[in-house]
């Protein structure tokens, strides 16, 4: 999986079979705010998605960001994926 990083548009995206799957974001202070999923009408393929925001901490990895997400579903992601926690600012748990 590919994911481009839409700077106008302040979204990471990917294409799927059923059409484009983007997370928007808010850039500040080497923090990414996480805020919210746009995804094809109908569509539920949760494999997909956590693929893509595994795809989105390599990137916040790879650019020395932290992450904070605001989205109850990347909220969860977070939860099912421990591995990822280090990229929490400090003082947020969840």
């Amino acid at each position: 999986m590919e994911i481009k990083d839409n700077t106008f548009a302040r979204q990471f995206e990917t294409t799927t079979a059923s059409g484009l799957l983007a997370v928007e974001y808010s850039l500040q202070e080497k923090k990414i705010f996480l805020t919210k999923i746009h995804a094809p009408e109908n569509y539920d393929d949760e494999d997909t998605i956590s693929l893509f925001l595994s795809k989105i901490m390599a990137f916040a990895i790879e650019n020395k960001f932290r992450v904070v997400p605001i989205l109850p579903k990347i909220v969860l992601f977070f939860k099912k994926n421990p591995e990822y926690k280090e990229l929490l600012p400090p003082g947020i748990r969840l």
